[in-house]
């Protein structure tokens, strides 16, 4: 099989490789073809890879390319996880929102929305290149804002695009090694959008054992979504939050957090070391990639656990890796045709009462060689249809006005988003991106 990363000369390719190299059944990754717009990051990141494959047998073989069309033709799936404006627009994302008095978060609130207005347009394009040139592969989005991007790119490949992310999965081996159980033998009564959802179940044996774990102080302390948003609140909800509905639920904290140094600011600035250091030392490209990783994973969401004084990411969690064992495992099932269920983005139908029916949700689904089928799910109570609700009238929204280049939809957006707090402060958040992010400005000339 051959596989094409878009975004190719990104930090979390290696991720990926390393787990085709892990990957021995039939049939396998053969090929990776790494597509990106900078030479000089795919090189870099060749490096890391031709020292990951050392030792290996067999290893899949490694293109490079700046053609995506180069990169697409014959390719049996598609990882997605491109950046449109790189980091620096990142810090924008964050930065304007922030000067603005609002949550400064890459994918939730008006960062969030920049990141997906400025994208749609690219990942839409793309979407076009993958029915021209492979319209057979199976496209898994990774892109940001996950949701959002993958409801655009459908309008061109239907259900032949799925968008993934490991926030869920984390969470329910998390709240499973709490109670301590088989992580194999439990079912997640899990649903929302892509980083906006809840576990509100777990079934084990034929029993809910989530109220168990609510109830369980010293067992809840060791869920990091619970330190984060605390024991009292998510007994109040009855559920356990995606670790992004902090931004939420604590929007003050999270305000007051991102005073300092972004998460865009630190990882623009890391990333700036590593790709230097491989350029003067390409011979040890791998021993960089993996200090850089390492202080990556331990900083990740630092500023608001340490507003939460939720503590120190846990060393189980640093271990178990993320969304390259998704994007695989659902690669795998649908290549081979193993039988799976995971949470995935797809398209609602009636799987989630209450939401569009081709709104993009986060919902658990069965998985094999025929493709991915939505598993319907509980009615939600108010306080957490809701917030989809609105959320997903805002990702809508978005979508409409990047594909339309129309201002007034895309104040709309920001201005309809529950984390924007007025109609003019809405349009001053997409007068400041345009100032500041030009691949917005693009979209939205004036």
């Amino acid at each position: 099989m051959r596989l094409a990363v878009l975004g190719g000369g990104g930090f979390r390719v290696p991720l990926v490789y390393g787990a085709l190299l892990r990957d021995t059944a039939k049939p396998r990754v053969e090929e990776v073809v790494l597509y990106d717009v900078s030479p000089e990051r795919l090189e870099a990141i060749s490096h890391v890879l031709r020292g990951q494959a050392a030792g290996h047998d067999d290893p899949p073989r490694v293109r490079v390319t700046t053609d995506l069309d180069e990169a697409l033709t014959g390719a049996d799936f598609v990882f997605s996880a491109i950046r449109v404006g790189g980091l620096a627009g990142r810090t924008a994302d964050e930065r304007v929102a922030l000067e603005l008095g609002l949550v400064g978060q890459e994918t939730t609130g008006p960062g969030g929305i920049a990141y997906g207005l400025r994208t749609v347009p690219v990942a839409v394009r793309v979407a076009e290149r993958v029915a021209a040139r492979a319209p057979k592969a199976w496209v898994i989005n990774f892109t940001n804002p996950a949701g959002m991007i993958t409801e655009a790119m459908r309008g061109v490949l239907g259900d032949r695009v799925i968008g993934i992310c490991d926030s869920p999965i984390g969470l329910i081996r998390r709240a499973t090694g709490a109670l301590g159980l088989d992580p194999a033998r439990v079912s997640p009564d899990y649903v929302g959008l892509n980083h906006l959802g809840w576990l509100r179940g777990l079934q084990h044996d034929g029993r809910d054992v989530l109220p168990d774990l609510l109830a369980d102080d010293a067992a809840l302390h060791r869920v990091e979504e619970a330190r984060l948003l605390g024991p009292d609140w998510v007994r109040v909800l009855g559920a356990l939050p995606n670790e992004y509905l902090y931004y939420y639920y604590f929007s003050r904290q999270a305000v007051a957090a991102g005073a300092g140094r972004t998460r865009g600011e630190a990882l623009l600035e890391q990333q700036e070391r590593f790709y230097a250091a491989v350029r003067e030392r390409p011979e040890d490209a791998l021993n960089a990639w993996r200090l850089a990783r390492k202080e990556r994973d331990e900083s990740y969401m630092a500023e608001a656990r340490e507003a939460a004084d939720a503590g120190e990411r846990s060393a189980e969690d640093l271990e178990a890796g993320g969304y390259e064992g998704i994007a695989l495992a659902l690669m795998a099932a649908i290549s081979r045709g193993e039988p799976s269920t995971m949470i995935l983005n797809v398209r609602n139908g009636s799987a989630v009462p209450g939401l569009p029916d081709d709104a993009v949700v986060e919902i658990p689904c069965a998985v094999d060689g025929s493709g991915v089928r939505p598993l319907a799910t509980r009615p939600l109570p108010g306080r957490f249809l809701g917030l989809m609700q609105q959320v997903k009238e805002v990702e809508q929204t978005a979508i409409q006005a990047a594909l339309t280049g129309s201002s007034r939809l895309a104040v709309a957006a920001f201005a309809l988003h529950p984390l924007v707090d007025s109609v003019p402060t809405a349009h001053k958040l997409l007068d400041g991106y345009r100032a500041r992010i030009p691949e917005l400005a693009a979209v939205f000339p004036g």
